[in-house]
This record gives structure tokens, C-alpha cells and sequence, in this order.
């Protein structure tokens, strides 16, 4: 059996709370807890890395047109319509 100790008392009531208010042990609670941050950091991570992707491809592509963005908009440096 592994041991976790929490040395925090805001986390230890926070998991406490949670385990009365839903019915389950403070494993369960707190093995459900650290399940869902992971994912949600693993959901940024994979779309971040998705950008990274894009962008490296988006990077890699031969430009066809020199003009500046702004020219190619159609607006002056001032924003207005040219």
C-alpha cells in the first residue's frame, strides 16, 4: 500500500468537504481529483502542441505575395480603407 500525505490544511478540508458532500472516500475523491486536473493539463498540452503543428506548417509554406499584410487587407498604417 503507498502512502500520500497531505501536509496542507486547505487541502485536506477541501478533500474532507468534498468526500461528504459526494459519498465517497477521501481516495476516491482525491484519485478523482488528480484524474480530472491530468486530463484537463493533458487537453492543453495536446492542443497546444496541435497550434505548434499548425503554425510550423503555416511557417513552412512558401510565401506567394510580398506585399505587407496591411497592403493585402486593403488598410493603411492609419486603418482606414485604401
Amino acid at each position: 500500500m503507498k502512502i500520500l500525505s497531505i501536509k496542507s490544511d486547505e487541502a485536506n478540508e477541501l478533500a474532507r468537504k468534498l468526500a461528504r458532500e459526494t459519498g465517497e472516500s477521501l481516495t476516491t475523491v482525491v484519485t478523482k481529483a488528480l484524474r480530472e486536473r491530468l486530463a484537463a493539463v493533458e487537453r492543453r498540452k495536446s492542443r497546444k502542441g496541435a497550434l505548434d503543428r499548425i503554425q510550423a506548417v503555416a511557417r513552412s509554406r512558401k510565401v506567394l505575395d510580398m506585399r505587407p499584410s496591411g497592403e493585402i487587407a486593403g488598410y493603411d498604417e492609419a486603418g482606414t480603407p485604401n
